[in-house]
């Protein structure tokens, strides 16, 4: 069983023409899944609808603390690109060991036509079950350990540390 844990950013953007702005909006990954006929056991929680630059410590907290309750092994986090890596060292912090852990977030919302999500997605249902237990970042077609890990603002995409 896979528990997916919703926390908002972009993946889950809606755009509001009429104010020319993004907020965050429904978990998208229930659509996404269903659309790519995804028939592995799933449960889908939604913790925060944030952008990750708004999040708190406490949020980040709260996430930690779903994350250690779950009885799953298998734990995939949605979550804002920017706060990403952040959010990842709170939890290898909270001492979660035996659990397989992906954060996966995207580029452009899931709502739109042209989105890396759907494929993200995709690859973060994979890594998943494919990894060892730990805490990872699942991005455009690459896994990076929690701890080797920044975004590069410039260029849009995650990068190993040097």
């Amino acid at each position: 069983m896979i528990t997916f844990f919703c926390t908002g950013g972009t993946f889950d953007k809606i755009y509001f023409d009429a104010k020319s702005e993004f907020s965050v909006g429904d978990p998208q990954v229930e659509p996404l899944l269903k659309e790519a006929n995804i028939d592995v056991g799933y449960k889908i929680e939604s913790l925060l609808r944030k952008d990750s630059l708004d999040m708190t410590e406490e949020d980040r907290q709260l996430i930690c603390q779903g994350v250690v309750s779950s009885e799953s092994q298998q734990i995939i986090i949605i979550h804002g690109t920017d706060g990403m890596a952040a959010t990842a060292k709170a939890l290898a912090a909270s001492g979660v060991e035996d659990k397989t852990i992906v954060f996966v977030g995207a580029m452009q919302p899931a709502r739109m036509r042209y989105s890396d999500a759907p494929f993200n997605l995709g690859f973060a249902v994979s890594a998943v079950q494919l990894l060892e237990p730990g805490i990872y970042l699942a991005m455009n077609g690459r896994v990076f350990s929690h701890d080797n890990v920044v975004k590069n603002v410039e260029i849009g995409k995650f990068e190993t540390i040097s």
